[in-house]
């Protein structure tokens, strides 16, 4: 788990790294545990463009995760470890001791061979998977549900972990990658340990044309357009807008737009 240089071959080329891929140990998916996935190019279910800058890109398989991890008390082997172009994290292939496979995270620190359980009877270490109320104060944990056997919803990008600080009755504090502390349930399922890959946060695509290959598009910004498409566009010259950030609509930069008092409870301590 390393990052590669290149030679400055081109200007591309100059400042580009990528991934040494060395945890890899196979390099095409299992068939089963597969299906096809459509892009929508930032648009919803009408039609209309709600995440911008988003289209083209190269093809991509899903690959099915299970995110529940509720074949409780069956051991599994991890047989593989796998990139997934959906992710920034690896994924493990397990194969359960009843003949099932299921792809799941790929936890820092676990390697092909590695038995894995889930369950109250786990033990606590890296991959297994436990209630958050049989997991010790202080454990780093990961793949967080935020509602019971809902399926894990938080912490799953590479290099992420969470935290528990405390428990009280039914609920745990336990604080988020982003330094928000927020209260779960006991019995939401958690995965000891950090999610592997930890160096993608240091990759340089060194040019454009490789966040094209992602499906990313180009950000044009405000004060280059024209003042009917931007607040901030128009002016002689090479103007700087005249007003405070804003975005296309003229909300403010770094105003909040979390509106969403049914899960506000759970907020104990916000990121910022």
């Amino acid at each position: 788990m390393g990052i590669r240089k290149y030679n400055p071959t081109s200007a591309g080329r100059r400042f580009q790294t990528a991934s040494d891929y060395k945890e890899v140990t196979s390099d095409k998916p299992v068939k089963s545990l597969t299906k096809p996935m459509k892009k929508s190019g930032g648009r919803n279910n009408t039609g209309r463009v709600t995440a911008w800058q988003k289209g083209g890109g190269n093809k991509h398989t899903y690959r099915i995760i299970d995110f529940k991890r509720d074949k409780i008390g069956i051991p599994a082997r991890v047989a593989t470890i796998e990139y997934d172009p959906n992710r920034s994290a690896r994924i493990a292939l397990l194969k359960y001791m009843d003949g099932e496979i299921r792809y799941i995270l790929a936890p820092l620190g676990i390697v092909v061979g590695d038995v894995l359980n889930a369950g109250p009877d786990a033990e606590i270490k890296p991959g297994n998977a436990l209630p958050i109320r049989l997991i010790p104060l202080g454990t780093q944990i990961h793949n967080i549900e935020l509602m019971p056997g809902q399926g894990a919803k938080m912490v799953r990008s590479a290099g992420t972990a969470a935290q528990i600080v405390a428990k009280d009755g039914e609920k745990a504090q336990v604080k988020m990658p982003s330094g928000e502390v927020r209260f779960f349930q006991m019995s939401c399922m958690a995965v000891i340990g950090q999610v592997g890959n930890i160096e993608h946060e240091n990759i340089s695509y060194g040019k454009a044309g490789r966040t094209r290959y992602r499906g990313i598009r180009p950000h044009v910004r405000g004060v280059a357009m024209n003042p009917v498409d931007h607040p901030l566009g128009g002016g002689e010259g090479k103007s700087s807008g005249g007003r405070p950030p804003c975005s296309p609509w003229g909300k403010p930069e770094g105003k909040k737009t979390r509106s969403n008092k049914r899960t506000d409870k759970f907020i104990v301590k916000r990121r910022k």
